[in-house]
């Protein structure tokens, strides 16, 4: 394994985002699949959409392309459009969920690709839940399981790329998804730059990101609670919960300048903004 990361110190520099969002027109949590949905508690719909609104105008003031796939009856999750696929410049992964209650989104987002000249998309056979699972740092592609990918996704993903993927294993069922457990703060391949919290993954997981990323910055219990790490990136500003105070904190005595966005609405359905947020990288 190669170690780039970049020490603390490097400068910082916002690079425009391409990404595709969902408004939570059909949001609702009338099931339960991860630790944080509660279906026994009504979900205020209107706050939801004025939390999802702000986030956008949040990524379009800062200068991203912001696009928006079209939400689908009776698919409440489809606000989390992180799980809708993986878009790299090598070609399109797209998803297969754990959950039947998901099942439906995989083809939503696989269309809406095809149909804006990214793909084609490959349907892959086994469980992938596309970038919750599978981030880029640079020149490294990181997946996450133990949870809803599996490994044997991860070598499917390679198969398709012709990349590499180094597969981290999760262990706390808070933390689902990988996205949830590690921000990619910088992807640029010359200084890769990322956050985690370590007690979300496994000793031998924990060996491999202190390997390839010497210089991360840490995070504590009490961050990764409030889902602080499910957060987005230019590589300057970092959108984030408003309440990972302590976060914000250390991102910004390493350079980054910290965007809080309130999407407490949407975290009871078990998303911040990173969940509601996919990278188109073409």
């Amino acid at each position: 394994m190669t170690t780039t990361s970049a020490p603390a110190t490097a400068a910082r520099t916002a690079h425009p985002l391409r990404v595709l969002m969902c408004a939570p027109e059909h949001f609702t949590v009338s099931y339960e699949i991860n630790p944080w949905m509660d279906a026994a508690t009504p979900v205020d719909v209107q706050r939801a959409r004025a939390q999802w609104d702000g986030l956008r105008a949040v990524f379009e003031r800062l200068g991203h392309a912001v696009e928006v796939v079209p939400a689908v009856p009776g698919l409440p999750d489809m606000v989390y459009a992180a799980n809708g696929a993986l878009v790299t410049p090598q070609g399109s992964v797209g998803v297969r969920f754990l959950h039947p209650e998901r099942a439906g989104e995989a083809e939503a987002y696989a269309r809406w690709l095809e149909q804006h000249g990214l793909g084609p998309v490959h349907r892959p056979v086994h469980v992938n839940e596309g970038e919750g699972d599978l981030l880029v740092v640079g020149e490294h592609l990181l997946g996450g399981h133990g949870f809803r990918t599996g490994e044997a996704a991860h070598r499917e993903v390679e198969e398709v790329l012709g990349r590499p993927v180094t597969s981290l294993r999760l262990v706390d069922p808070r933390f689902y998804h990988l996205d949830t457990a590690l921000t990619v703060l910088d992807d640029d391949p010359e200084h890769p730059d990322v956050a985690y919290f370590p007690g979300a993954f496994d000793e031998a997981s924990r060996r491999t990101l202190e390997e390839l990323f010497p210089h991360a910055l840490l995070t504590d219990d009490a961050t990764a609670e409030v889902l602080g790490m499910n957060a987005v990136s230019d590589g300057l500003h970092v959108v984030l919960s408003p309440r990972a105070q302590r976060y914000a904190q250390q991102l910004e005595q390493r350079g980054y300048v910290p965007v809080p966005v309130d999407l407490s609405e949407l975290l009871r359905g078990g998303g911040g903004a990173k969940c509601c947020t996919l990278v188109l990288r073409r």
